[in-house]
């Protein structure tokens, strides 16, 4: 079973940085495709970064450019490093782990529980 926790959100001024993590126990993150996601209230949960199982990147077009999706085999933990930010990136971000059934497609069947993130103007 894999076990997902994030850290690293916090409050921070438009155009500061933050770097999320995800550490995964359980198992070995490098044999599943990951993904970042995040919510506002009263909004679904909207993927805005994905590492497929073939190394491949995907953005969501409001993140890229300012986000960098990465992953650390040696620590089996998953990274979020967040430029540039905007109020508008206030949210809760979630990271998540799952399975590959065809290229660039990913299938996420395990989550963390969030960690928040507030952007200031």
């Amino acid at each position: 079973q894999v076990q997902l926790v994030e850290s690293g959100g916090g409050s921070v001024q438009s155009g500061g940085s933050l770097r999320l993590s995800c550490a995964a126990s359980g198992a070995t993150l490098s044999n599943y495709c990951m993904g970042w996601f995040r919510q506002t209230p009263g909004a679904e949960r909207d993927g805005i970064a994905t590492l497929y199982s073939d190394d491949n990147i995907g953005y969501t077009e409001s993140v890229e450019g300012r986000f960098t999706i990465y992953r650390d085999n040696a620590k089996n933990t998953l990274f979020l490093q967040m430029n540039s930010l905007k109020p508008e990136d206030t949210a809760m971000y979630y990271c998540a782990a799952g399975v590959s059934y065809a290229t660039d497609s990913c299938t996420f069947n395990y989550w963390g529980q969030g960690t928040q993130v507030t952007v200031s103007s």
